[in-house]
């Protein structure tokens, strides 16, 4: 590796470390919605085959498959620091320029922003993997666009990140189809599709329908006086304010923003004589369009008409997310920019200036810390018992002590084995979201039909119906878990969608990846003349 290389790797690794340097003390990382346990259960939900729309899939399975052999807390570390790693290293790589002060402008730019500082504080761990892989999947699909040999493999290899979540899947096929130009579009979407059959074959086959209320819920705030418009541009604007870093809030970010956008736009114009950067901007003005979709005119009544009617459309929900599309021509541009204007390290400076508060896990937000004895206690009792187990008190969110108060999704589901059921109906700015599942409803009148184990967690808000547990049989007391057996449960019937076309997705999806593997270490096509699109 030449030195100009070596200080790009450097760099990408010192903007991880100095984001996530608490994150790699031991311990788990437990906020919002990431939660790793030290041994994940490889059941049928996390295949798609549970009751429950199949939100995490196929993310679980292959994190309980890990953690099988990998601690969890490992599983995690790596996770992390290569969102952050090889997301600024892929920026930085597919800038054309021999300059390694430009690719460090959009390595900085790409991993140290808003977007990324949010959803790690919100704990969307898998859809920041998504929008790691995105600069990866843009350099296969201009492999593809060039016509060489192989590309086809580079593409799917790079999407793998990305389709562990709908989300990141959807973020990179959309990436992969502007990149590789309109005669691979039919190529590009049969890997995608089949790339992310193990996701939405169960959700079809579900036909579950998300509550609409989540639209504007879930729609793009601003965070300071320049209203979602300049958020969102910024690569801010997520929903839930109490994420938001401070910084944010800074009265110049409006004014600044604006000029790193208008900055963008001269690069992005420099750039697109080296490269066709301008589809990849598109889909990036595609992407602010639809995060800033629900606070334009009617566009929350025409997304929850959207949702009450069509399955899966539930995804458009959380639009904000959809920004990522920004992020990468944004971070080119801007490279480009200070290329030309000579202003490398003015740029990289500021960048990182404007979100201090990204820096040592935010300050405190993402601090690691260690499952209770209680747990695995609880677990090892439960270990091939049959029956299901509903979680008490009814909330699909926690705030133990032993996690500093924060507000974290509730392990159970991930840490015991078995099928677990949670409540998972979502109160959002004291608007209550309906849950999608059928037996976590049954749960909140008191229906325990089918359910052979109630566990309840102390230490968290909510509250447990006495009455309810009179009639049961307690079977561990301990300071943060009770555990108690349902007398005379019967087992809950199946209600998962029919196995044989979610089995064969997973095939599918399988024997692609095999393919693209082996036909890496084939000859096949390597004497291809190579195609070049104009």
């Amino acid at each position: 590796m030449r030195p100009n290389g070596l200080k790009l790797y450097a760099t990408c690794a010192a903007l991880a470390l100095a984001a996530l340097a608490p994150v790699l003390l031991p311990g788990y990382v437990l906020v919002y919605d990431m939660v790793f346990t030290p041994e994940q259960p490889l059941n049928a939900a996390a295949f798609g085959l549970g009751d429950a729309l199949p939100r995490a899939v196929p993310v679980d399975a292959v994190v309980a498959l890990i953690t099988q052999v990998v601690p969890g807390q490992l599983v995690q570390k790596v996770a992390l620091f290569a969102i952050v790693f090889a997301g600024a290293l892929g920026a930085g790589l597919l800038v054309p320029t021999d300059k390694t002060g430009v690719r460090i402008v959009a390595a900085v730019a790409y991993s140290w922003n808003a977007y990324v500082a949010e959803r790690l504080f919100i704990g969307h761990w898998t859809l920041l993997l998504g929008y790691a892989a995105l600069p990866w999947v843009a350099m296969a699909g201009l492999k593809m666009r060039n016509g060489e040999p192989h590309a086809w493999t580079r593409l799917v290899l790079a999407s793998l990140p990305a389709v562990l979540s709908a989300p990141g899947g959807i973020l990179a096929l959309g990436t992969a189809l502007v990149t590789a130009g309109r005669r691979r579009t039919w190529q590009v979407l049969a890997i995608g599709v089949v790339l992310n059959a193990p996701w939405w074959v169960p959700s079809l086959l579900h036909n579950g329908l998300s509550d609409p209320a989540g639209v504007e819920a879930f729609s793009a705030r601003g965070e300071n006086w320049g209203g979602p418009v300049l958020s969102v541009l910024g690569l801010g604007g997520i929903w839930n304010s109490d994420v938001v870093p401070a910084s944010r809030a800074n009265p110049m970010l409006p004014v600044i923003t604006l000029l790193l956008v208008g900055a963008a736009v001269y690069g992005l114009k420099e750039l697109s004589k080296r490269m066709p950067v301008w589809p990849l901007a598109g889909l990036g003005v595609l992407g602010v369009l639809l995060a800033l979709f629900a606070v334009l005119p009617g566009g929350v009544a025409g997304l929850e008409a959207l949702i009450e009617h069509v399955p899966g459309a539930g995804l458009l929900r959380d639009s904000q997310k959809w920004v990522a599309w920004w992020a990468l021509p944004l971070a080119l541009g801007l490279a480009v920019a200070a290329e030309r204007l000579r202003g490398r390290m003015v740029v990289a400076v500021l960048l990182l200036g404007m979100l201090p508060d990204l820096a040592w896990g935010g300050f405190g937000r993402l601090e690691p810390v260690d499952y209770p004895p209680d747990w695995a206690a609880v677990r090892e009792k439960l270990v091939d018992q049959p029956g299901d187990v509903a979680v008490y008190p009814l909330s699909a969110f926690r705030r133990f002590d032993w996690n500093d108060q924060r507000t974290q999704l509730d392990p159970a589901p991930r840490y015991l084995p078995g099928t677990t059921v949670v409540d998972d109906q979502l109160s959002v700015s004291g608007r209550i979201v309906a849950g999608e599942d059928q037996r976590a409803a049954k749960l909140r009148t008191g229906d325990l039909s089918g359910i052979g184990w109630v566990l309840v967690e102390h230490g968290t808000p909510g509250r447990v119906d006495e009455n309810l547990l009179a009639r049961l049989e307690k079977v561990h007391d301990g300071p943060e878990l009770a555990l108690y057996r349902v007398p005379g449960a019967v087992p809950a019937a199946p209600n998962g969608p029919s196995a044989a076309p979610v089995v064969l997705a997973w095939i599918a999806a399988g024997s692609l990846i095999g393919v693209s593997l082996l036909w890496r270490r084939l000859p096949v096509g390597r004497f291809a003349p190579p195609q070049r699109e104009e």
